[in-house]
């Protein structure tokens, strides 16, 4: 039977998979966004976020005599390649990746609100703080998301309806 501990240092590795992955596909993202500021400038932002969020996991493992799960890891960037990979197929690219945005956010969301649940049955209060501040930047971004994709619809049928080569990304 696993102690609170080893369920929290698990569930914190894959939180930091997790964050990889999410630097990967933002990173892919916004190399590729050239004809939507607001939205390459978000994401951006949160790629700076996501840095930060790594950070403070890696503190949390390492003070948890851990470390983050190489192949966790790199199972996490293989699965952001494949999606990076697929979405420069897409002639609606932009929508697709605002879309898979949504869904990525909505999923770390509930990473972090189990992760403070476990931190907390754990008796772990620093591994608490870390991600009660990671959580709202998680929220924010999905409701950025969320509340910028009727624009970024209608701007890409706009440029799509006129056969505008910027449509895509």
């Amino acid at each position: 039977m696993a102690n609170p501990n080893e369920h929290l240092v698990d569930w914190l590795r894959d939180a930091y998979a997790m964050e990889k992955q999410a630097e990967s596909m933002l990173k892919a993202q916004s190399s590729r966004l050239e004809n939507y500021p607001e939205l390459r400038q978000r994401i951006d932002q949160h790629l700076q976020e996501t840095l930060g969020q790594q950070t403070l996991l890696e503190g949390c493992l390492d003070r948890l005599g851990s470390s983050p799960s190489a192949m966790k890891d790199l199972t996490g960037r293989i699965a952001a390649f494949g999606q990076a990979v697929g979405g420069m197929t897409m002639t609606d690219e932009v929508v697709k990746g605002a879309m898979s945005g949504y869904i990525f956010e909505q999923t770390e969301v509930a990473s972090y609100t189990a992760l403070i649940a476990a931190a907390r049955g754990a008796g772990d209060t620093e591994t608490v703080r870390c991600c009660e501040q990671i959580l709202p930047q998680e929220i924010e971004m999905a409701r950025w998301l969320l509340e910028h994709l009727p624009g970024i619809v209608t701007a890409y049928m706009s440029r799509s309806a006129e056969g505008r080569d910027d449509a895509k990304r």
